[in-house]
């Protein structure tokens, strides 16, 4: 969507934080021990406190309040049984609906002891997504955003995942226009403010595409590569992004 007036941006703002404190409060208690679907309470209570839905529940019958997905899942992983162990690596994605506007972030966490190859992969995955944010400009052509990413990640040996891109987002949970994080020539449409935007690159230390699993949600890779995903949901500006979803 492409917010119209102070009343737009306000409903966002709502949704964005509401998300976002979900986000935060499941990273801490994300510990060896605690099951997914632990996780996935600690996230539905947080957004029932703020009067927000979850979005893949409400968009698409999803089984579970959020994704949570442990290596060598990568996305839309189901809550479950099973439990965390020191050494994995996890992703939390957290969207919602909250009087018609929609928001969605997502972190890439080491529980523990995962070592410092895992490390150096989800900070440069926060650098390689603040920089697409930056790049998400009034007038700058779309495929600068992801281009971005791709850069930064190129630079710091590191693939992007090709078929996992961000979206729009704000009327619904998945909205045009695609973000694409490969280096190719891309959308060259220019962003036009108040475009809103979930900014989500994933990076991997070798893998290039995702995969469907049997359960038909959760996306994996094939093989031993490490990768991260770090998302915001941003309003494009003439200048430095609206980050709806920053941590409180």
């Amino acid at each position: 969507m492409t917010i119209d007036d102070h009343d737009d941006l306000e409903g966002l703002r709502r949704c964005g934080r509401a998300v976002a404190a979900a986000r935060d409060a499941m990273v801490d208690a994300a510990r060896p021990g605690v099951t997914t679907f632990e996780l996935d309470e600690v996230g539905r209570r947080v957004l029932a406190e703020h009067g927000a839905r979850s979005a893949p529940q409400l968009a698409y019958d999803f089984p579970g309040t959020t994704c949570i997905s442990v290596l060598p899942e990568i996305a839309h992983g189901i809550p479950s049984q099973r439990v965390l162990n020191d050494g994995d690596v996890v992703n939390i994605d957290v969207s919602a609906e909250l009087d018609g506007y929609w928001t969605d972030t997502g972190v890439t966490v080491a529980i523990g002891d995962a070592g410092p190859d895992a490390g150096r992969l989800i900070e440069t995955t926060r650098e390689a997504q603040r920089l697409a944010m930056q790049a998400a400009r009034a007038g700058a052509p779309l495929r600068s955003v992801g281009r971005a990413a791709a850069r930064h990640a190129r630079r710091n040996g590191y693939t992007t995942v090709a078929n996992l891109t961000g979206h729009g987002v704000g009327r619904f949970i998945h909205e045009p226009p695609s973000v694409a994080t490969v280096a190719c020539a891309g959308d060259g449409a220019p962003l036009v403010e108040g475009l809103v935007l979930a900014i989500e690159p994933f990076l991997s230390t070798g893998a290039t595409h995702a995969h469907e699993a049997d359960d038909g949600w959760t996306l994996h890779v094939r093989d031993a590569s490490l990768v991260a995903q770090v998302e915001h949901t941003i309003v494009v500006t003439n200048g430095e992004p609206l980050v709806l979803t920053a941590p409180g």
